[in-house]
């Protein structure tokens, strides 16, 4: 064998090489928050501890290098709960978590906190669209029965609080059905139905609340404005005001006094 048949048959072509391979493609997409190197770590983590993940992304490595970049792009850690990769039909799918998306409200800067619950048969739920917020009890120790809904909203760092988003049983299981492999044993739907309620109803909020994408779009382009707006011309100081002696009506002219006293 010649030493480039050797080299090829050397070559790591695992799908965390190639995650490596890819850095700088992730580097353009990451915020500034994250370190590539870490997140390349990370990255590789997973799929080392996932087998069937990294089956999948062997036998499909675009799918894989999709979710990353999506991953990248909303500044998550991959394979946590803020952003799931998942094996799916011999292909990876990448899906963000409900706490991926608090998250880069959180990173926003413009809220103080975010309030989401799910809503059971037995609990007492209220809410109308004249009330600044829902009236949600709970019997903690009693069984509340299934998921019937649920509902998010936000508190800005100045006290207001913004419209509330409320959700009912026939949209969770309109977007669970959307969701390519949602009835699979794998699906976070499956694994983690009050996680995957909870984000649906944070995205129906996210769009009455600045997020950290948002954010720096904004920034972008006020900084582009600032950029592009004509120097303003500079206008001339105005001459000091002439002195007057106020029994000639003459001109003084300024002269130095010296104010050291005579010996």
């Amino acid at each position: 064998m010649s030493q480039i048949s050797n080299a090829v048959a050397k070559r790591d072509n695992s799908p965390g090489a190639m995650v490596q391979q890819y850095k700088a493609d992730f580097s353009t997409v990451l915020p500034d928050h994250v370190k590539p190197d870490t997140w390349v770590r990370l990255a590789q983590g997973v799929l080392r501890r996932d087998k069937n993940l990294a089956q999948a992304a062997e036998r499909n490595p675009g799918s894989l290098m999709t979710a990353l970049l999506d991953c990248a792009r909303l500044g998550h850690e991959p394979g946590t709960e803020s952003f799931y990769l998942v094996p799916f039909g011999g292909e990876v799918q990448g899906i963000e978590g409900y706490r991926g998306v608090v998250e880069r409200m959180y990173r926003a800067g413009a809220i103080a906190s975010v309030k989401a619950e799910v809503v059971c048969q037995g609990d007492d739920f209220d809410y109308q669209p004249d009330m600044d917020k829902p009236r949600h009890r709970v019997d903690w120790f009693g069984d509340r029965g299934p998921i019937v809904g649920a509902y998010a909203y936000a508190i800005f760092k100045d006290g207001s609080t913004s419209r509330v988003a409320v959700i009912n049983r026939a949209y969770i299981d309109k977007v669970k059905k959307e969701s390519k492999g949602s009835d699979r044993a794998t699906s976070p739907w499956m694994k983690w139905e009050e996680q995957m309620v909870l984000k649906t109803v944070a995205k129906r909020l996210e769009p009455w609340v600045p997020t950290s994408n948002e954010w720096r779009r904004e920034q972008l382009r006020a900084a582009r404005e600032v950029a592009n707006e004509p120097t303003p011309p500079t206008t001339p100081a105005p001459p000091a005001p002439e002195q007057v002696d106020p029994d000639t009506g003459e001109v003084i002219d300024g002269e130095l006094v010296d104010d050291t006293p005579t010996q």
